[in-house]
């Protein structure tokens, strides 16, 4: 059985995670669960913690940890830390003494995808058994590559066996926003029900439900909630990327909001990619520019 499933004791800590509410998740009280799955919980409270950027403290918590899940949270962890070339040697060597493991599965296709490696993660993601986090990764994975036949066809076949799970819900959201038209709406839903609830509400969940709503040309509505994340947690900087988007959208100069994204991650995805199509239009105009004749 999926350890994170809803039939699981995990399912308050692991809706925590997903939803984003990683204080919750630090906060929450593991010492209560049963010993099969107090390492999965752990599992999950230094992965939050990692995402608040605590990454050092993880690295120091899992120190000669003789389990292949803190060992793969380590790896994370040091990923995280810029030590990139030591965090994929640990994973290969995992991947190869513990490949089945599910959280070796998932934490070590999260690093191998960062490291522009997609076959190697897919590839270790797909020898899962009903991983519900392995199945939304391995859709995000299809989404990168513009495969998105392959994530609705991923998303198909999970919800025939996890039906309404959180995740499934989510990565068929994921799918939705790619694939658009009457989709836009269905995941608004989705991501609007999550954000507005104070049970499930977070920065992360606001960014998508304000995505959902620039899709769908509800441009004030899509502000509100991106102000709300950015409120909430000014240095995140998929708020802020998303803000800069939606200024460009309606008509207002993003320098400023560009400014600041620079200013809290310099290397954000969206700075990268921006960087990179304009250096390919430089390149394409100088071949085009005009010639003074003789």
């Amino acid at each position: 059985m999926d350890p994170y499933s809803a039939e699981s004791e995990l399912i308050n800590i692991q809706n925590h995670f997903y939803q984003g509410q990683y204080s919750a998740v630090i906060d929450y009280d593991i010492s209560s669960l049963s010993p099969e799955n107090h390492t999965a919980a752990q599992v999950l409270v230094l992965r939050a913690k990692i995402a608040q950027g605590d990454a050092s403290d993880v690295v120091s918590e899992v120190e000669g940890a003789a389990e292949p899940e803190l060992a793969a949270v380590g790896a994370l962890a040091t990923y995280e830390l810029g030590e990139t070339e030591e965090a994929v040697k640990v994973v290969e060597k995992l991947a190869e003494e513990a490949g089945d493991n599910a959280t070796v599965q998932v934490l070590g296709g999260i690093v191998l995808q960062r490291e522009g490696r997609s076959e190697d993660a897919l590839n270790l993601l797909g020898k899962h058994e009903g991983s519900l986090e392995a199945v939304a990764l391995i859709v995000q994975i299809h989404l990168t590559q513009n495969r998105n036949d392959l994530a609705l066809k991923e998303v198909n076949a999970a919800r025939r066996w996890a039906q309404d799970s959180l995740l499934v819900n989510l990565a068929e959201s994921w799918v939705g926003i790619r694939l658009g038209g009457e989709k836009y709406q269905q995941a608004f839903y989705v991501f609007e029900e999550l954000a507005q609830a104070p049970s499930t509400s977070s920065v992360r969940s606001l960014v998508s439900q304000a995505v959902a709503e620039l899709h769908l040309g509800r441009l004030e509505e899509a502000e509100s909630a991106i102000e709300q994340a950015i409120k909430t947690e000014p240095k995140y900087a998929d708020a802020i990327a998303n803000f800069l988007v939606l200024s460009v959208v309606s008509g207002k100069d993003p320098k400023e909001i560009a400014q600041k994204l620079k200013q809290v991650d310099p290397e954000h995805a969206f700075l990268v990619d921006l960087e990179e199509k304009s250096s390919l239009f430089d390149k394409a105009a100088a071949k085009y520019s005009a010639k003074a004749s003789s």
